[in-house]
């Protein structure tokens, strides 16, 4: 499933586990966290937009070459306007790059050694030198310590990096992965999505061309895409994939737009025949859903259902859907 999807947009640490929940049968989130502390197939890094993204661990690599550069500037802006010069920048990722190799290392860790050594840890200082970290390609999140989400040393956790890719073939691979899990799209939707220059994206559509069809609307699919139907009514988590996947999420919420609120914060919905109609919640482990429109009353035994499985998929107490 993150493979279809390319990448999980992943601050939320839930919220990149319900995505996989609600596009998947059986699974729990435990089977997430031994993917990423076992099995090491999936990890977390800054990479599409600066953002933290769930991706396959073999993607880590062409990602990480794409998106770096980018990533690297956001990163040493911010640390200026911290307070964080750039001595003591790069002191701090020295400092991490020699933690991690001694073994996972979660973020308070990692903020003791740099607060010791002298390099200013308040606000949001620690979590951009990580992204400067990240950035040189040094960490990123692996295995689950506790609760916590460790970073780790790049190679010392997947092993040494694969040749590099070219830019104009990874923009190419970038269209094609993007478009076999958000078609039918454009260029336009995948600027957007990976936070690259739309030319950048009109040259990955160029170079993938011939695999495409035409679906109108500057809209283009996977020659060999196949029209699926609607799911059934579905409880999404917290920064959903469908909700940023595209440069309009028009379709998708219609008039909801409070569901997206005013600091960036994607909000939990439910998606009833394709669209947004309602937000939800887990106050007191008890699924809890804020209607915005009305439901009939399959829908809400539909929903119900899926309440149930959230519940199950992260290992909580059954207790019976509320509705608002």
């Amino acid at each position: 499933m993150v493979e279809r999807l390319l990448a999980i947009q992943a601050q939320d640490g839930r919220g990149f586990r319900l995505a996989i929940r609600s596009r998947s049968s059986g699974l729990s989130a435990a089977d997430v966290d031994g993917a990423l502390s076992r099995d090491r197939t999936l990890v977390v890094s800054w990479l599409m937009r600066g953002t933290l993204h769930l991706v396959r661990s073999e993607d880590y690599w062409w990602l990480h070459r794409l998106t770096a550069s980018r990533q690297a500037m956001g990163s040493e802006r911010r640390l200026r306007e911290e307070g964080v010069d750039a001595d003591q920048a790069e002191r701090g990722v020295d400092l991490i790059t020699k933690a991690v190799a001694e073994g996972p290392q979660t973020r308070e860790q990692l903020r003791r050694r740099l607060a010791a050594a002298g390099v200013p840890t308040a606000g949001q200082a620690v979590v951009h030198i990580l992204g400067v970290a990240s950035a040189q390609g040094a960490v990123l999140r692996g295995p689950l310590v506790g609760a916590d989400h460790a970073f780790v040393g790049v190679e010392q956790w997947l092993g040494p990096a694969p040749a590099a890719v070219g830019r104009d073939e990874a923009l190419a691979r970038l269209a094609r992965r993007y478009l076999d899990g958000h078609a039918p799209a454009g260029p336009d939707d995948l600027a957007k999505w990976a936070g690259i220059p739309l030319g950048e994206a009109r040259a990955g559509f160029d170079a993938i061309g011939y695999e495409l069809m035409a679906v109108g609307d500057g809209l283009m699919a996977p020659a060999s895409a196949l029209e699926a139907p609607l799911p059934a009514p579905r409880l999404l988590g917290p920064f959903d994939p469908l909700l940023h996947g595209w440069a309009s999420r028009e379709p998708f919420v219609g008039g909801h737009r409070g569901i997206v609120t005013s600091n960036g914060i994607f909000r939990p919905v439910a998606l009833v025949r394709g669209r947004v109609v309602a937000t939800w919640g887990l106050p007191d482990g008890r699924p809890t859903v804020t209607v915005l429109e009305p439901l009939s009353t399959r829908d809400r035994r539909v929903l119900s259902e899926d309440g149930a499985d959230v519940l199950r998929f992260l290992g909580l107490p059954q207790k019976p859907v509320r509705y608002d």
